[in-house]
């Protein structure tokens, strides 16, 4: 009994992390007058500011959720 207490918060804990680490439903790509890097539309409609990733330079990922600034989609790699 003492061991399924001592487990319960770090299944908590787990299924937590796993919920909120999973990928963005419904983000797709807009076409670009630069094809290798298009910008992405968001499921609320609005679509990223930039159009590479400000990490790498390279192509945004619509696996990630964006991070909002001034209420405005910032897309990561």
């Amino acid at each position: 009994m003492k061991r399924t207490l001592r487990t319960l918060p770090f299944i908590a804990l787990a299924a937590t992390a796993t919920l909120l680490s999973a990928p963005a439903p419904a983000q797709e790509y807009v076409p670009t007058p630069d094809l290798g890097h298009p910008k992405i539309q968001y499921t609320d409609s609005l679509v990223s500011m930039n159009d590479r990733c400000p990490v790498r330079r390279g192509k945004l990922n619509t696996g990630y959720r964006p991070v909002y600034v001034n209420g405005k989609p910032i897309g990561f790699c």
